[in-house]
């Protein structure tokens, strides 16, 4: 894990990765802050910081409080987070994202509703000021829609590399706008962007076209859920699904691939879907792959030795342990994450974890 690797034209220190972790504390106009800074900074020791996930638009918003990456005070927001970063001498990556259904009226700007590939409702629930609701049925995207949405991918991977970041990651996961275009039950179209395989993944390769011709290859990774069932998504057929998804993205010559291995637990009776995804879809990527989910510092050596993995993403103890890299090093304990303080608030949970034997001050 502490073997330097090239991620693009990026000479990385170490193979650990700060998974993008949202964390809602965007102040007015969802701008990032000096808080956000300190955050950032403390964890510049990860190989690769991918930011919490940022929308590309007003509409792509799903949550209170989270960043943006399409207005101009955002990207001065967020250079005073990539300054701190690579003053410490980190890489930081921006998370493009459009959450798609997973919104609500109440968090869209006009007030109306979200958009999907489909009409279709996702389930559980909607988080928003006025607490938990329930999901209503999106409006589906027209063809002109779809072309703008791209475009604003674009626009937010340009507006990344302008506030300082050393490159995107376009968000492919967690059944967001995306991944609803690649799962049956939340994408019913029948035009060229709905039916078959072919037709289901388009979407997603015309995003990372259009972000990699406007900021090149070697800037730009994705992040995919070959076995994500987030919001009640569902996929017929997974392995096939992804194989070809995986067989286009290659000819991209991406950064990196981000894979998400699943918990046993959501994937229980649902036999389609890979347990061990990353294992599965190694042998088909041709770059960086990333691998992130439930790993300890023995599962990551055993990735990394055995070839599954090329690097691995820490999500929760990065949190609490802003120097998890030194505690690996030095096989030191970490501390505990309190999921009390994980949205929404403060500095408290956020830049108040220790650093190993001393305060938590840069």
């Amino acid at each position: 894990m502490l073997k330097p690797i090239k991620l693009g034209e990026l000479d990385l220190s170490n193979r650990f990765a700060m998974a993008p972790l949202t964390r809602q504390r965007a102040a007015a106009g969802l701008v990032t802050t000096l808080l956000h800074a300190e955050y950032y900074a403390q964890r510049a020791t990860a190989g690769l910081i991918i930011s919490e996930a940022s929308q590309i638009s007003p509409r792509g918003m799903g949550y209170p409080n989270t960043p943006g990456i399409y207005s101009q005070k955002q990207v001065e927001g967020w250079k005073l987070v990539t300054e701190a970063v690579h003053a410490r001498e980190g890489k930081i990556f921006c998370q493009l994202w459009h959450v798609g259904r997973h919104s609500h009226p109440l968090l869209q700007e006009d007030g109306g509703l979200p958009v999907a590939p489909s009409a279709v409702a996702e389930v559980g629930h909607v988080t928003t000021l006025k607490g938990k609701m329930d999901p209503v049925v999106p409006h589906p995207l027209s063809k002109t829609e779809i072309e703008q949405i791209i475009a604003d991918y674009s626009k937010a991977a340009r507006n990344a590399i302008d506030a300082g970041f050393d490159g995107v990651e376009i968000h492919g996961a967690n059944g967001y706008l995306i991944e609803q275009f690649l799962n049956d039950n939340s994408n019913l179209r029948t035009d060229e962007y709905g039916g078959s395989i072919a037709n289901k993944i388009r979407f997603a390769l015309e995003v990372t076209a259009a972000v990699v011709r406007e900021i090149g290859p070697d800037k730009v990774g994705i992040r995919l859920s070959p076995s994500g069932t987030n919001f009640g998504v569902r996929n017929s057929d997974p392995v096939a699904t992804f194989t070809q998804l995986i067989e286009r993205l290659n000819t991209f010559n991406l950064a990196y691939i981000h894979l998400i291995e699943p918990f046993a637990h959501l994937i229980e009776g649902l036999p389609q879907y890979l347990p061990k995804p990353t294992s599965y879809f190694r042998p088909m990527i041709q770059t960086v792959l990333i691998s992130g989910a439930g790993y300890t510092f023995a599962t990551a050596d055993e990735a990394i030795k055995n070839g599954d993995a090329d690097m691995i993403a820490f999500g929760r103890d990065f949190i609490s342990n802003p120097d998890l890299v030194y505690r690996y090093e030095r096989q030191k304990p970490l501390n505990a994450y309190d999921t009390e303080t994980f949205y929404g608030g403060d500095s408290r949970g956020y830049t108040d974890y220790p650093f190993y034997g001393r305060s938590n001050q840069l």
